[in-house]
């Protein structure tokens, strides 16, 4: 058994660890490095301080050096644009790989002084909710409610996790999950750190060799376990594997078994919420038991929970219908209903997604509202299956998407067909703790240039192909019924994809067009050929758009001279 110190007072434990006979080198160095953090944010002025860090081990470092300078600490679960953007209503100052980050301080003499312990209520740290259903909002936790989850984590589960676990890890400690399995448990249990987040299955299965090992994972991992990996190190080696962010499919769960030699314990929770409740398929099926200290009961068929975790001592009504399974334990029956209002029609998005994913020319479907020239409309982003990818290879998009129009004919209103279409076969983009935020979906849609797989570049030449996908935004407004790439958006392509190849200057010193012509229109479907050559005598880059259907535009763009 590992000795339980809890969060508040991890740093101590870490100390006293070291000062034993022999000490211990990984502790000694987390403690100098939380030191060295400690130092610069006592240094710097205000509260609330963002952290942004890959390293686990480093970020732990930094956060207990925050707390133990007297911040509150923010979590921003990613470096997007727009997160960094809204972040600063939030903060104070930002550090570590955040543009113009805090860094520790390099001039401590590897005194680590003491440690007392954090309080439990004035300590504290802001995440946000994962924008899967929204935009992300601000959850603010005290520290008392982590250590509290921690516990009931250890209650839970701590007998089945050697001391002398390894710990693998494939979501980020930027949110809840992560925070809690790969950091604030691990310390308060006086277990080692993760060394990095692996971003590949293939990169699980070559870190196993050595036994015992832990896996912190997520469903958008576990249900892409590829056959053709040797899992026989990982299920000599792996003896617990977790799971968190969303259900886990049955097959997925039985894929996990399979080549993991474990079931995985799925922990159902939220930002909002904390840990509820947890299952593993192999023996309990869909039934979900509350974890210690968990309260549960069904308020008009929805979940409601109270415990530690929460803010306050009262119910929090969850979004998920359930149903009592008479021995102590519930089964979900499904997410509310997310509601939009298109041209003042209620429109239920959840159904177009469940609609969708009953086709069996559907593996997996997400829609999101984006705003078109026709005003705000629903789009589809649809993962294949088999059937539906070889219906695409067969038919062709169009008659693939009217399938799949036709599945939701009777059941959704006209408005509420999805007007933009993303298909592919592989997985949809995914956030480091395994989510599709609705952000990530706006962005598949927004797409401006068409995907480009250069096949020639030398000296001041360069060619590509150009997959031109119906889904570009480029199609809005150009023009309904026969759409077709304008002008404009062929220019922004060369000006766009020439810098990846060529010395051409910046868009600023754009100064003609000289000898344009668009010669035959670009459909969407259309695979097209970009030839580039940069003339550096003329200051000019020539270009050509052509296909199979022949040429479709071509000129030279000229560039002001650089003065001074």
């Amino acid at each position: 058994m590992t000795e339980w110190t809890g969060i508040r007072g991890a740093m101590a434990a870490l100390a006293h660890r070291v000062a034993q006979p022999g000490g211990n080198a990984d502790a000694a160095h987390l403690l100098a490095r939380a030191d060295a953090w400690r130092v610069a944010f006592a240094a710097a002025p205000g509260e609330r301080w963002a952290i942004h860090i890959d390293s686990t081990q480093e970020f732990a470092a930094a956060l207990f050096g925050a707390w133990h300078a007297g911040k509150h600490v923010v979590l921003p679960g990613d470096t997007r644009p727009d997160t960094l953007i809204a972040l600063r209503a939030h903060t104070d100052g930002w550090a570590g790989e955040l543009p113009l980050g805090v860094q520790p301080r390099q001039d401590i003499d590897g005194d680590v002084g003491d440690w007392p312990p954090l309080s439990p209520d004035d300590t504290g740290v802001t995440l946000f909710t994962s924008g899967s259903t929204g935009a992300p909002e601000a959850i603010h936790k005290r520290l008392a409610q982590l250590d509290s989850e921690t516990a009931a984590l250890e209650a839970a589960f701590g007998a089945q996790l050697p001391p002398n676990a390894r710990l693998l890890a494939t979501v980020s400690h930027q949110h809840i999950y992560g925070l809690l399995f790969c950091v604030l448990w691990p310390l308060a249990a006086g277990r080692a750190l993760p060394q990095a987040r692996l971003a590949f299955l293939e990169e699980v299965a070559a870190a196993c060799g050595d036994a015992p090992v832990v896996l912190v994972s997520s469903p958008a991992h576990l249900r892409r376990m590829p056959e053709s990996l040797d899992w026989s190190a990982a299920r000599a080696a792996v003896c617990a594997v977790f799971s968190s962010g969303g259900p886990l499919p049955p097959e997925a769960a039985d894929d996990a078994l399979r080549h993991l030699g474990q079931s995985p314990i799925e922990v159902l929770g939220s930002s909002e919420t904390g840990g509820i409740a947890w299952r593993q398929r192999a023996r309990q099926q869909d039934r979900w038991t509350a974890l210690p200290g968990v309260a549960w009961r069904l308020q008009d068929g929805f979940l409601a929970v109270r415990s530690a975790h929460l803010p306050t001592d009262d119910w929090h009504v969850c979004a998920d219908r359930a149903l009592a399974d008479g021995e102590q334990g519930f089964v979900l029956a499904g997410r509310a209903d997310r509601i939009a209002k298109i041209e003042e029609k209620r429109v239920s998005l959840t159904r177009i997604e469940q609609t969708l994913a009953a086709s069996p020319l559907v593996q997996d479907a997400r829609v999101v509202l984006v705003d078109l020239d026709v005003g705000t409309r629903v789009a589809a982003a649809v993962v294949l299956a088999e059937a539906g990818a070889a219906m695409l290879t067969e038919a062709g998009r169009p008659a693939l998407i009217a399938a799949m129009k036709g599945a939701l004919a009777n059941t959704v209103d006209l408005l509420a067909l999805p007007r933009r279409w993303h298909l592919t076969t592989e997985a949809l983009p995914c956030n480091a703790q395994g989510k599709t935020t609705e952000a990530m979906l706006r962005d598949l849609f927004r797409q401006t240039l068409p995907r480009a797989v250069w096949i020639e570049s030398s000296g001041n030449a360069a060619a590509a192909t150009l997959d031109v996908s119906e889904h570009l935004a480029i199609f809005d407004g150009h023009f309904p019924g026969t759409p077709i790439v304008p002008g404009v958006a062929q220019l922004d392509w060369v000006m766009a994809l020439a810098p990846q190849r060529l010395p051409v200057p910046a868009r600023e010193r754009f100064l003609r067009l000289d000898v344009l012509k668009f010669q035959g229109v670009i459909r969407p479907g259309s695979h097209v050929r970009l030839d580039l050559e940069w003339l550096p005598d003329k200051l000019a880059l020539a270009f050509r758009l052509t296909s199979a259907a022949g040429p479709h535009a071509s000129g030279r763009i000229v560039f002001r001279r650089k003065h001074g």
